[in-house]
């Protein structure tokens, strides 16, 4: 009850009492029953007209009933007797992390699951959904306002544990991480829908192996690596081998060629030729020409 119709039945029922012959306020006992009307129907009218927030609906209680079909955003005429109770209809998000501020229900929400070789896995997970605006009024009538944590975290988890059990541990941190997003999303969204909800994205966060399957892990990686490493290098020694042999054989070729065009009178006009230029030098300067035939000695 609003303050108003509190102060108008106060106002009415004084006026009732003080209206007798041995009051000294009897003369005012008619304004009083006129104040406490006038507030008897301010308060009415207060509670007629209820304000909607936007990104919300109203869902309508009557004396416990709740009442199908919900307010919208803005102004609403309704029975000054009835309970409004607003619903938030936008985007809302559910985080279940082992980080202490990313968490919704305490300092470690992670859900932790075994996966099918035994292993247990944590797996930090962030949900975004809303509510079917329709759905309101059965949502307040079955879970009341605390649909999060009677529908949401709990379906969350178990749909989560429920599909953990079919991978394994490695998988799920790497090959297989996106299909098993997409199966829980696919479950969670059915439960979802069921229960008035529209699941709109789920978010797989991190999820931790067990600290020795992440040494074997990283073991394996190193290995890997070093394999990769070395395969590259015997690719470059190969490569440089090749190079090698193709050299070798193009300077035998250029060897047998020159071998096989160059005769003694080329030879000798070469030697010339290379005798003439250094003796037109203008360094001091003794050339020797030789040949089968003798020496040529040039003084300069």
């Amino acid at each position: 009850m609003s303050l108003l119709l509190f102060l108008g039945l106060a106002a009415i029922i004084a006026s009732f009492v003080v209206n007798t012959p041995a009051s000294p306020l009897q003369r005012m006992s008619g304004v009083i029953r006129i104040a406490g009307i006038v507030l008897l129907v301010l308060g009415a009218l207060s509670k007629a007209v209820i304000q909607i927030d936007p990104g919300q609906v109203g869902v309508q209680a009557l004396f416990g009933e709740v009442k199908e079909g919900t307010l919208q955003s803005g102004l609403n005429i309704v029975n000054p007797l009835v309970e409004i109770k607003a619903f938030d209809i936008k985007t809302q998000n559910y985080t279940m992390s082992g980080v202490n501020d990313a968490g919704n229900a305490g300092d470690d929400d992670a859900i932790k699951a075994l996966s099918e070789d035994g292993l247990e896995v944590t797996i930090d997970l962030t949900v975004l959904y809303r509510i079917i605006p329709s759905s309101a009024p059965s949502i307040y009538r079955e879970l009341g306002t605390s649909y999060r944590d009677l529908i949401v975290r709990p379906i969350a988890r178990t749909r989560i544990r429920d599909l953990a059990a079919n991978y394994e541990a490695v998988s799920l941190y790497s090959s297989k991480r996106e299909e098993f997003q997409a199966k829980i999303f696919e479950a969670i969204d059915n439960d979802f829908t069921s229960r008035g909800l529209v699941l709109e994205q789920l978010l797989v966060r991190n999820i931790t192996l067990p600290e020795s399957v992440k040494k074997a892990i990283e073991s394996k990686i190193n290995a890997e690596q070093d394999a990769q490493k070395m395969e590259f290098v015997l690719q470059k020694e190969q490569q440089e081998a090749e190079r090698k042999r193709v050299e070798a054989r193009g300077i035998a070729d250029y060897q047998k060629i020159i071998t096989s065009t160059l005769t003694t009178k080329q030879l000798q006009y070469e030697a010339i030729l290379a005798q003439k230029a250094l003796a037109e030098s203008p360094n001091a300067k003794i050339v020797i020409m030789g040949s089968d035939k003798g020496n040529i000695l040039i003084n300069q």
